[in-house]
């Protein structure tokens, strides 16, 4: 493809992605570069990446063309991205607007307008209010500061990064050491995780779920911060353990080799595909002490077994603040009213899931999220509800699951972040129910 090409499809891919703005832009992404197979790889990066520019810096270019007067439409953004991102001049985003039968087609006068009014101008003014120029969502600005305080800018910056490729080594088929060396052969690059014991990080581009390695269930593709959690689950051969919000079931598949394939995980989820698709990667994976289940409005699954586990893992939904590197999207996904929602959802999720603990187990809570209302506040809430729990302090927990060296972080709990540990943001508590 021309470049003029490329950033036509952009364009369209942009207006996928604003059409359905409560849908993840990854799963637009995918079903529309399923619906042009003949995009190459090359060109696919190439789309991708300026799409994906685009909704990186989103606040900025909308508060850019607000200042120009412009509604933010996909090609004026694509437009903002050229001049203020790459630096082009209004001339040459104009010819790569055009292009024949192939190009986005030629800049109208509103357009042309809006080039000469942000030609030359930074991508992060001055004037611009403290949320935009960090690019951070009104939204979510006091939970982070109330986080991060004087590194706030600092953190904000990593945000905006790509992040790395993590793997873990799936020891009931190999080591960590055994799955580096089947991946170089391979030619990738990896390196060891600083913290997760089985973990591997791969810098830049690596198409690793075509590799050998992975179709035979040596790694699986999972953030060093994740890994972590599943960790300090503290899962150990024998267990019941009930991963309550297990998604594409990535912790299960952490905690089944904690538990060399012995006891029994329960993998609940509310979406029978995501379910679906966690029972393809658990069989690949040689899981065999793992089962599935859909839970469904009414279902009174908890209830029937209450007190029966060792473990309870809530990864509860969240605004995936801490995952922004790789999903900048979310940014302008979510608003305040779905922060809201999400906090409420997280009471009920622990209050129904602190059932399933036996007395003397233990209920890990964790979310990738960076904000304070989703972490340490919500667990400050759920104790005062239930006295019966109390707080395993994170030193204690990280010791008894084997994790080398001393935690990441200081406190009662795990909090990650990209600047300070080069994982996403993650957030866990270790609550244990008394005897």
């Amino acid at each position: 493809m021309t470049p003029e090409g490329r950033l036509a499809a952009a364009i369209d891919l942009l207006h996928a992605a604003l059409e359905a703005p409560r849908r993840p832009a990854d799963a637009i992404a995918a079903e529309f570069f399923r619906a042009r197979r003949y995009i190459g790889g090359g060109d696919r990066r190439a789309v991708s990446d300026l799409a994906w520019g685009v909704l990186r810096q989103r606040l900025r270019l909308d508060w850019w063309l607000a200042e120009a007067g412009a509604r933010p439409t996909p090609r004026l953004l694509a437009l903002a991205h050229l001049l203020l991102v790459e630096g082009l001049t209004p001339a040459e985003a104009a010819r790569r607007f055009e292009g024949g039968r192939y190009g986005a087609g030629a800049l109208d006068i509103g357009e042309r307008g809006a080039a000469r009014a942000l030609a030359g101008k930074p991508l992060i003014g001055k004037e611009m209010p403290e949320g935009v120029r960090l690019n951070l969502p009104a939204w979510a600005l006091p939970g982070l500061a109330a986080r991060f305080g004087a590194r706030l800018a600092e953190e904000a910056a990593a945000l905006e990064q790509g992040a790395p490729l993590d793997l873990r080594a799936n020891r009931l088929r190999t080591t960590r050491e055994a799955a580096a060396a089947a991946l170089a052969a391979e030619g990738f690059a990896p390196e060891p995780t600083p913290f997760a014991p089985h973990g591997l990080r791969l810098r830049g581009r690596a198409a690793v779920t075509a590799s050998a390695a992975y179709r035979e269930g040596l790694v699986e593709v999972q953030d060093e911060g994740s890994q972590l959690i599943a960790a300090l689950v503290g899962a150990r051969p024998g267990m019941r353990v009930a991963d309550y919000c297990a998604g594409a079931a990535g912790k299960t598949l952490a905690m089944a080799a904690d538990m060399e394939n012995r006891g029994r995980i329960t993998a609940c989820d509310v979406s029978a595909p995501r379910l679906s698709g966690a029972l393809k990667r658990l069989r690949r994976a040689g899981v065999h002490n793992a089962e599935t289940h859909l839970l469904a409005p009414g279902d009174r699954w908890a209830k029937r077994r209450a007190g029966g586990f060792d473990r309870v893992l809530v990864d509860a939904p969240c605004t995936g603040t801490g995952t922004w590197r790789r999903n900048p999207d979310a940014r302008s996904r979510l608003g305040a009213e779905d922060l809201q929602e999400l906090l409420t959802k997280q009471g009920e999720i622990l209050d129904t899931s602190a059932q399933l603990v036996r007395p003397g187990g233990r209920l890990i809570y964790a979310t990738c999220s960076l904000l304070p209302e989703e972490d340490e506040m919500q667990v400050e809430a759920f104790l005062a509800r239930h006295p019966g729990f109390r707080p395993v302090p994170l030193a204690r927990a990280w010791a008894e699951a084997g994790l080398p060296g001393a935690p990441p972080c200081a406190g009662p709990h795990l909090a990650l972040s990209p600047a300070a540990h080069g994982t996403d943001g993650f957030f866990a508590a270790v609550l244990e129910r008394a005897a």
